[in-house]
């Protein structure tokens, strides 16, 4: 099955007409976006978008063939010019399945939103899977097989593309591919680094793929360190890597502090970023969990693990740390780097950047900074991906 992505922005188009954003002024030339419009075989057009018949003249292909045009969403950009001979676009009822001329079959798949998905099935039966700006499946039943190919707004609704994998709807195969790109997604190289560790892929406006011949899926990194400053962005980096992910669990070294609102502050404000369908566990106890099966890990972070474990040698009163607590902090941090090397499950870490700021006035301060710094280099050796962030930008230092 042959399909031609005439446009991949989100409905008003990349860059929005007028936009001044940092992002809409960066998406000119090859990086400009029409809204999101498909050919499939050259005889089922998905979304008519303005310039849907330039579109397709520029990538080599003509609208003539079209047999059915449908739509996924209401329209609510500029006027629309149906192109001459082209069939009037409709909408299917949600469930209701069409038999085109052309022998594919299209199934309307509900959605949690305004708006319906596609499914088409070609008569070699690949399948396709197309959904709407802002939309996620609704319902969704287990799949005793994965879509060849789904398109999708994989930044907008990253917990759809999770729905779909929770099913098997979305296997280690499927081809993944964003599209309704709008200017609250990076451009450029950030958006194929965030995308990629979601598993899918941006392609830009005309180019033809063919669903169900092998691509190369991206590989998603098994084990990241992200290290950063105080509020640099480095939790909401961390989280973005498993917001497509179908369970995850969020460890917090943190743990409760009673009689202090500030920090319960900064607590729920974390539990009100992530997806509902994250369980949290509050602990310092990495190993075990490293060590068993399960689902992602989100671990937050290791600076409070390092205080608990100082904590617990006593490493903060200079006499004990000279008479066994060294070595008792060591063997803890080797423990637990044992247990990141040898883990097999998929596991995000989040750290603080130690060392570029001032010297602390104190032995126990100097301490846990040098410790800290001992302890982030030897867990991102392990890792396969190392990722620094500066003022919410995500520097890959490894991977």
């Amino acid at each position: 099955m042959e399909l031609t992505l005439l446009g991949t922005g989100a409905p008003l188009g990349l860059p929005r007409p007028g936009c001044p954003c940092a992002v809409c002024a960066l998406s000119r030339g090859e990086r400009a976006r029409a809204a999101t419009s498909l050919l499939v075989d050259g005889a089922l057009l998905l979304d008519l978008t303005p310039g849907a018949a330039l579109a397709a003249a520029r990538s080599g292909h003509s609208l003539v063939g079209v047999r059915q045009v449908l739509l996924t969403h209401p329209h609510d950009g500029p006027a629309v010019e149906v192109p001459a001979g082209l069939p009037a676009a409709g909408r299917v009822p949600d469930g209701r399945e069409l038999t085109l001329i052309s022998g594919h079959t299209v199934r309307a798949v509900p959605m949690d939103s305004p708006g319906t998905g596609y499914e088409v099935t070609s008569t070699d039966g690949e399948r396709l899977l197309y959904l709407p700006p802002g939309g996620a499946p609704a319902g969704l039943e287990e799949s005793d097989r994965p879509y060849d190919m789904v398109v999708a707004d994989v930044t907008g609704r990253p917990d759809g593309l999770a729905r779909l994998r929770a099913a098997g709807a979305v296997g280690a195969s499927t081809d993944v591919v964003a599209v309704h790109l709008d200017h609250d997604a990076p451009a450029g190289a950030e958006l194929d680094r965030r995308l990629a560790a979601a598993g899918a892929r941006a392609v830009p406006d005309g180019t033809t793929v063919y669903v169900g011949e092998y691509h190369a899926v991206p590989d998603v990194p098994r084990r990241t360190l992200v290290t950063g400053g105080a509020r640099s962005g480095k939790s909401v980096e961390a989280e973005r890597r498993l917001e497509t992910f179908p369970e995850v669990l969020y460890v917090a070294t943190g743990g409760t502090r009673e009689g202090d609102p500030e920090w319960a502050h900064r607590v729920g404000l974390h539990r009100e970023r992530r997806p509902g369908s994250w369980r949290t566990a509050e602990t310092c106890d990495l190993v075990p969990l490293l060590r068993e099966e399960g689902c992602a890990l989100l671990i937050d972070c290791l600076s409070l693990w390092l205080t608990d474990a100082m904590d617990r040698v006593g490493a903060w009163d200079d006499e004990r740390w000279a008479s066994g607590g060294r070595e008792a902090l060591a063997a803890r941090v080797a423990e637990l780097v044992a247990a990141v090397r040898e883990t097999s499950r998929t596991v995000v870490t989040v750290t603080n950047e130690v060392g570029s700021g001032v010297v602390p006035s104190t032995a126990a301060g100097r301490r846990f900074r040098d410790e800290l710094g001992r302890l982030n280099a030897a867990f991102g050796d392990e890792c396969e991906q190392v990722v620094l962030v500066v003022a919410g930008q995500a520097l890959v230092l490894r991977g």
